[in-house]
């Protein structure tokens, strides 16, 4: 009898198992759709306008091979903006992680007061990135600007500058504003590793007699260790692909001291109108950022596995 049930079950799960994949497969169908649509074709395209000579307009594109790519490896233009995306990438880090930790150890520590503080803290990130632009531009005119007011008021001219338009000056003006505005998001980010820290790990180390920044050092940091890898990954390949605050406040210039790779894409394809040399642009980003990706997690991984 026991063998009669097994044969008449096993057609059931023959019959169960396509019923199944079809089910995934159905679920799985839009999203891959969309990844397809918006991700996989204009990459395609992409790399295979790097090949072309062509302005974007009409059907006179001309197949040039790699000589894109050659231009490429000798243009100081490319060059110098991947200097300043990777001097953006370095500030990030630098400055809005630790900043943004400090924040979240503060906030974390005031407790139910802090939930003004949190919402000012995070406005920024909420504002548009075209309105901070058109703000700090303001701010840092060189004839009305209010910050070269203050200086003038509080006798520091020699610290007045063309903040924006003097080529030295230039990308740092710009990082400090960047910063401004993302440091909250790594912020809630760090608030939300510290909320899944267990209140009695830290009541227990004070009884101890542990002092606060022991505590921080020796339970919450080493707790963080996850979202601090994933705080850098995030600030790192944001960086190498960021477009936004620089494209409105400077334009990539001036003579190209706060240019990077975004920026110059844009102005290559929409201002030059050079569309199969700006895909090659576009396309050293996408393997820039790929390879910057793989290395940071394989490093994360054999962290991982070492702890």
């Amino acid at each position: 009898m026991p063998v009669n049930i097994a044969l008449t079950a096993a057609p059931e799960r023959r019959l169960r198992l396509p019923t199944q994949w079809l089910v995934a497969a159905a679920f799985l169908a839009p999203a891959v759709l969309l990844l397809a649509v918006f991700l996989l074709y204009p990459l395609v395209s992409s790399l295979r306008l790097s090949l072309l000579d062509w302005n974007g307009l009409g059907s006179n594109a001309r197949f040039v091979g790699l000589a894109n790519w050659t231009r490429l490896a000798h243009d100081a233009v490319f060059w110098q903006s991947l200097a300043n995306n990777a001097i953006l990438a370095a500030a990030s880090v630098v400055v809005e992680l630790p900043v943004a930790l400090a924040l979240a150890v503060l906030l974390n520590k005031a407790g139910r007061g802090s939930r003004v503080l949190k919402i000012l803290y995070f406005l920024p990130l909420l504002m548009s990135s075209v309105a901070i632009g058109v703000l700090f531009k303001n701010i840092y005119d060189p004839n009305f600007g209010p910050l070269n007011a203050a200086l003038h008021a509080i006798g520091l001219d020699g610290l007045a500058k063309d903040w924006i338009g003097d080529p030295h000056f230039s990308l740092g003006s710009t990082i400090a504003v960047i910063c401004w505005q993302n440091t909250p998001f790594y912020m809630i980010l760090f608030l939300a590793g510290l909320s899944s820290l267990p209140a009695e790990i830290v009541e227990a180390a004070r009884l101890d007699g542990a002092s606060e920044w022991t505590t921080f050092w020796r339970i919450k940091l080493p707790h963080l260790q996850g979202t601090l890898r994933t705080a850098v990954l995030l600030s790192i390949l944001g960086s190498l692909r960021y477009f936004d605050l620089i494209y409105v406040m400077t334009g990539g210039g001036p003579e190209g001291a706060s240019e990077l790779m975004a920026t110059y894409m844009y102005r290559t394809v929409f201002s030059s109108f050079q569309m199969g040399y700006g895909s090659t642009i576009g396309s050293a980003m996408f393997l820039i950022v790929c390879a910057v990706a793989a290395v940071s997690l394989r490093f994360t991984r054999r962290y991982a596995d070492e702890v």
